[in-house]
């Protein structure tokens, strides 16, 4: 054996060994866990299960654990409208109402190709569902019904990239309408079965019961006594967007197949397509192809795509030049996968193929900006700086938490592979050496600049403008009617949809804009309010990460 081989077997072993240690706070008896896969070159080198896969029964999880994969089931959709290509029945660059007539003239038609990449630009089924009924369970029909009713669009096709669970129902169903058979069928004759995923399916509704599967768990926040709530996704006709149950061996498999040079399944064209970036149609290449993601770690390429489910999350990543496959399954942990797998990556890659961490510079270079909120008014967007985790400066988009930025260049920026849209670009030359934050900033999203002015630095008194908020409005491509109420000192948006309802909390930002959030949830976004004639706000829009202008127009006292 050579030295260069025998240094790396010495370096692929210390690595496997500090993986142990790695998942080690994960293997408890009392709360539930991950599955873990490692494959280099098509060996298997790690095959493990940590906590339980239920709680409830002190059941352990396995190796053979059979858990949700999310959204980690996109690529699979794509293939099977690829596969469908192939055989002639469709076509990738066709306008999607070729196929699901039913679905309204908009901004511009997305093609198959775009709703696969994400630049469609429709408004998701799912997060729509979210801000009408909060959690609340949708039957069947819902997820079309609603993507039928909508009467605007985030974007017009191919201006920007903003992910959208939606757009990967509407390819199920065509996968269903084309094929002549249910989508879960399709994926079981023409992948499942040729590759022998024995243990892989496609379930719909976290209401079924499958042989072999974790339950998926939630935390109780202390004050609600703590332990679990079983996780149930809220709809039962759950598709292409993310319904797919597996194994470590399958995924593992799986990984393998797509690094082959020769395919079982899929033309090698097909695979090409799957692994080729987006270009938006100013030009910029984002990382996400068609239901892969494809750049670099590190300075090393991988393809991955991660999955999150109410409960549960996974990611799966291929660094295909060193055959290192890597497969993380959650059904509770609280746990990131991603971050795993990159350190799996780290410990069992020789240090000299990665290159440094993208750097993150610290919030104490940018002392002025922290605490500063921006506002576009034709937008309705908001963004703003806080510290992230390890003292590096953070981004807050639409409200969310803050997301520590990278620096390339003259410029600060959130990628794609980071927030699931964009990406989000700010010149570094406007945010740093200044005595003070200043009064007017550039975002750019998708290469296209927006002007952002800065907030109050003291935000008003709920008291002096809620005032003019407070009232019931109607949002019809909600289907939902809202109430603007004070309860206490809380300033409540309640929504009512046809299924369910719930509150988001009001934060005055300014006189007519304001930052919301769901109680012991992650959904946030803002509100830009509309003034109207007689002293009130006539109307509000609501923008999230993945819903842009949602419009509530006040009703009559």
């Amino acid at each position: 054996m050579s030295e260069s081989k025998a240094a790396a077997n010495t370096n692929a072993k210390t690595g496997v060994a500090a993986l142990d240690g790695l998942f080690e706070p994960f293997n408890r008896s009392d709360a539930p866990g991950l599955i873990v896969g490692v494959a280099r070159h098509g060996r298997t080198l790690y095959r493990r299960g940590f906590g339980l896969a239920s709680v409830e029964l002190g059941v352990a999880n396995t190796a053979w654990t059979r858990m949700r994969i999310g959204s980690t089931s996109k690529h699979f959709t794509c293939l099977a409208v690829l596969l469908l290509a192939e055989d002639g029945k469709l076509d990738v660059d066709a306008g999607v109402r070729r196929y699901i007539p039913e679905l309204p003239v908009l901004a511009g038609e997305p093609t198959l190709r775009q709703l696969m990449s994400h630049t469609g630009g429709y408004r998701c089924y799912l997060d729509v569902g979210f801000l009408s009924e909060g959690m609340a369970i949708k039957p069947k029909g819902v997820a079309l019904a609603t993507q039928v009713r909508q009467t605007a669009v985030n974007f017009a096709p191919g201006e920007k990239m903003m992910y959208c669970n939606g757009g990967y129902h509407l390819l199920s169903l065509v996968i269903e309408r084309i094929s002549g058979m249910p989508f879960e069928q399709f994926l079981q004759e023409r992948i499942f079965t040729p590759l022998a995923m024995q243990d892989t399916t496609s379930v719909p509704s976290d209401f079924e019961i499958h042989r072999g599967m974790a339950t998926l768990h939630v935390p109780l926040p202390p004050e609600q006594g703590g332990g679990w709530r079983r996780g149930i996704f809220p709809t039962e006709e759950v598709r292409g967007e993310g319904a797919m149950v597996s194994t470590i061996d399958d995924m593992l498999a799986w990984l393998a197949h797509m690094r082959a040079p020769a395919k079982t399944v899929g033309s090698a064209a097909s695979w090409q397509q799957m692994v080729t970036p987006a270009r938006l149609n100013n030009g910029l290449v984002n990382p996400y192809a068609l239901g892969l993601m494809v750049h670099a770690y590190r300075g090393i390429d991988v393809i991955h795509h991660a999955g999150g489910v109410i409960g549960g999350s996974c990611q799966m990543i291929t660094v295909p030049s060193q055959a290192l496959d890597i497969i993380i399954m959650t059904n509770g942990a609280p746990a990131n996968p991603v971050e795993l797998a990159h350190q799996i990556i780290d410990a069992l890659l020789d240090p000299a193929l990665l290159g440094p961490l993208d750097a993150k510079p610290a919030s104490e270079s940018f002392k002025p900006m922290l605490g500063t909120r921006y506002h576009a008014s034709a937008s309705g967007l908001v963004f703003g700086f806080a510290e992230a985790a390890d003292a590096r400066l953070g981004l807050c988009f639409l409200n969310m938490p803050p997301v520590a930025l990278k620096q390339r260049g003259d410029a600060l920026r959130l990628g794609f592979e980071d927030m699931a849209m964009g990406p989000l670009s700010l010149p570094l030359a406007a945010l740093a050496g200044t005595g003070e934050a200043p009064a007017m900033l550039e975002l750019s999203e998708g290469g296209q600049a927006e002007r952002f002015e800065r907030l109050p630095a003291t935000p008003p008194a709920l008291a002096e403008v809620a005032p003019a908020l407070l009232g019931r409005y109607r949002a019809p491509d909600l289907d939902a009617e809202a109430v603007v109420r004070f309860e206490g000192e809380k300033l409540l948006l309640e929504v009512f949809g046809a299924f369910g309802s719930h509150a988001l909390e009001l934060e005055a930002f300014a006189a007519a804009v304001f930052g919301w959030r769901v109680s012991g949830s992650p959904l946030c976004g803002v509100l830009s309010a509309e003034p109207g004639t007689d002293g009130r706000m006539a109307a509000f829009r609501i923008n999230t990460t993945r819903t842009r202008q949602m419009r509530f127009e006040r009703l009559a006292d």
